[in-house]
């Protein structure tokens, strides 16, 4: 199997008269704050980006790169759940659901759609196939992880500015010692999803 992704999954759905083929993929289910974050994406076959990849293979400095040259030459969509909807629905469901919401944010309906991991959200009425590892096998997929991982980080780069002292800009919120030292000394904001462990634990200790 190849190292890197290529479009073999999106060539097989125009195969089958299935001619706008979305990848569909999220980032930001392991933080202790901020929104989960999806994209999906409909590359040019004529104008695909060199160097697609899981985003987590690129350095930020190639994500921001690949970043610009998708949302110049592709479809995109965004979409997000926020804590709220994620302490409400669990992380699953809310994943799905910003999955939902970027599809129907592209600027056409995919008539195909190609989704990272096992599941098909539950909405989702379209044509559509789970790929698991799809970051890493379809090119789709790829771009889309790039855009969601790169928008995610922004995002908590903007909300570090409103709550200093918990590194959201280098840890994006995930639980890194600092941020669970800040969560001690600091407290737990609004961004906090409060259906997670550590969260959980700090908010019950509170009301003792």
């Amino acid at each position: 199997m190849s190292d890197a992704p290529d479009f073999h999954f999106e060539e097989a759905a125009r195969r089958r008269c299935l001619t706008l083929v979305a990848g569909v993929d999220e980032a930001g289910r392991g933080p202790l704050c901020g929104p989960v974050v999806a994209a999906a994406v409909v590359l040019d076959p004529t104008r695909i980006p060199d160097g697609l990849n899981d985003s987590k293979k690129l350095s930020a400095i190639r994500r921001a790169t690949l970043f610009d040259q998708i949302m110049a030459q592709a479809e995109v969509g965004v979409g997000e759940a926020s804590p709220a909807e994620i302490d409400a629905i669990n992380i699953l469901r809310a994943s799905h659901l910003a999955m939902e919401r970027a599809i129907a944010a592209l600027p056409r309906p995919p008539a195909h759609v190609l989704i990272d991991g096992n599941m098909i959200p539950r909405g989702l009425t379209l044509s559509a196939e789970a790929i698991v590892g799809g970051d890493g096998r379809s090119l789709s997929i790829a771009a889309a992880s790039i855009v969601a991982k790169v928008t995610r980080d922004r995002i908590m780069v903007d909300l570090a500015q409103q709550h200093p002292g918990y590194g959201w800009a280098k840890n994006a919120g995930y639980p890194t010692k600092d941020h669970l030292l800040a969560l001690q000394n600091l407290g737990v904001t609004p961004f906090h999803r409060r259906s997670f462990r550590p969260i959980h634990n700090i908010l019950c200790k509170g009301n003792l």
